[in-house]
Formats: C-alpha cells, structure tokens, sequence
C-alpha cells in the first residue's frame, strides 16, 4: 500500500474553521483528534469532508514512546474520529507523554537505544492493530537528547518503519528546530528514511530567542524552514505538505499566502 496523493493542506483549528473552508486550493485538512468528538463533529468538519476533502486525524496523546502499553480508550477514541471523518490514515508522534502515572503535557523525546525502539515498536504494532486506516509517525522538536544514543534519529526512524510498515510523517520544522537547538545533521537525517514510506510533511512557523528556536505554530514559517522543505523535496515529491498554525491566526489572505509558498516549493 502507498500513501495516497493529499495535495496541500492546513491543520483544522476551530478559531478559523470559516476561513480554512473558503481558501482557495485547499487539497486536504489534518484535525488534532483529541478535540473532536466522533459522534459530535463540528459542522465545518463535515461540511469539508462532504465535500470530499481528505480529513487526517493526528492525535498526541497516545504515548507511544513511553514503557506503559497504550492506553486502549485513547486508541480506540482516535480510531472512532478516523472513522467518522473517513480519514485515509491517522498520526501520531515517536514521543511519549506518560512516566509513571505521571502526564507531562508535552511531547517528551524516545532515547534512541535499541531497548527503547523495541518498546516504540511494540506500542506502534499494538495500536496499528485496533486502528482502521494507516498510522504515520512524526519526528519531534526536542530541546534535548538523552545521552547513550546508538542510533541517529533518521536511523531509528527508518528503522521504526521497516520493523512496523508505519508510514512517516516528516515535520520539517521540527527538523530545523533540532538542527539549530541539538545539532541534527539535515542532510543526515532525510538520507536515513525510507522515503517511499513518507505520507506527508508537516510545515510551521517559530521564532528564535536568545539562541534558542522556538517551534511556535504562531508565527509565519520562515524562508530556513521552507530551505529544509526544498531539501525534501529535491528528494522525494511529499504525497501531501500541511501547514500548522496554533495561535495568533493571522488574515486569511496571509495564510492563502503561506500555502501558495509551499506549494511553490513543492512544485519546485
């Protein structure tokens, strides 16, 4: 199975649900599945979906890096959501949030050793088997990297995908974020994956302070992060590229303008 052609994109938010239903060229939209629910979906939700504009659900709180087994209702929810919105596939982070009963709220890194990936792996098929559609994983944006690493982070992605069939989601933000704050090799990282297995590409804004970059999704993208999209793309044309904006939304020709540059870029 390949995945299938999605085009250019946006993240559904509710604070702009009338503005993402009247851009122009508008291919598909991703909706973070926690916040919907799948007997209660937001009008404009199904309004684009009968309109057949491809609908992904990309969850962030399965924890699919950390010891504990998912948690099967927080699977079961993002299976039912990709249910109801006919979702080609459903995404999901190589992170966890989960220690020891303890819930961080945020996106922790996996130590890249091999006992490590054995428990992602395990977590990855766990889920794949109560889920309806293909699940892709994502590369985050850390701020550290826990010591003893035995593989790079392209590595153990690659390896992630051949050991579970999951397809890749390509933040290329993120990637920039670890290249200026962690020191990730750009040029490394894209030529470990198993780019036949990228289902698309995340794209988003940031910020820089005081040396360190801020992935915000509340700034415009800027020209570095779309540099490390043309990389990709100079490789491997992405099924589908979307843009993420969490805050601070700004006119809706402004975020017509973001699209048309990525699809510029992808296009080459």
């Amino acid at each position: 199975m390949t995945p299938p052609a999605l085009g250019v994109g946006i993240g559904w938010r509710p604070e702009i649900d009338l503005t993402i239903e009247r851009l122009p060229e508008l291919d598909f939209v991703e909706v973070l599945a926690e916040n919907v629910r799948p007997d209660r979906l937001p009008e404009s939700l199904r309004a684009l979906r009968d309109r057949a504009v491809p609908v992904v659900a990309h969850a962030v709180s399965l924890s699919l890096g950390g010891a504990d087994r998912p948690d099967a209702t927080r699977v079961g929810h993002l299976a039912a959501v990709a249910q109801a919105l006919d979702a080609p596939l459903v995404s999901e982070h190589v992170a966890f949030t989960r220690a020891d009963g303890l819930d961080s709220g945020h996106l922790l890194p996996v130590p890249r050793t091999r006992d490590a990936l054995d428990v992602l792996v395990a977590n990855v098929r766990e889920a794949q088997d109560q889920l309806p559609v293909p699940l892709a994983m994502e590369n985050i944006a850390a701020l550290l990297h826990w010591p003893g690493a035995e593989l790079s982070e392209g590595q153990f992605l690659a390896e992630l995908a051949d050991r579970t069939g999951c397809w890749l989601l390509v933040d290329v933000a993120n990637l920039h974020a670890n290249s200026r704050n962690v020191g990730t090799g750009i040029d490394a990282f894209l030529d470990a994956l198993p780019l036949e297995r990228l289902a698309y590409v995340h794209v988003a804004g940031g910020v820089e302070r005081d040396g360190v970059y801020h992935d915000t999704h509340a700034h415009a993208v800027p020209p570095q992060v779309l540099d490390v999209l043309a990389d990709l793309c100079r490789r491997v044309r992405p099924p589908g590229v979307l843009l993420e904006r969490d805050d601070h939304y700004p006119a809706p020709a402004e975020l017509a303008a973001e699209l048309t540059a990525i699809r510029t870029v992808l296009n080459g």
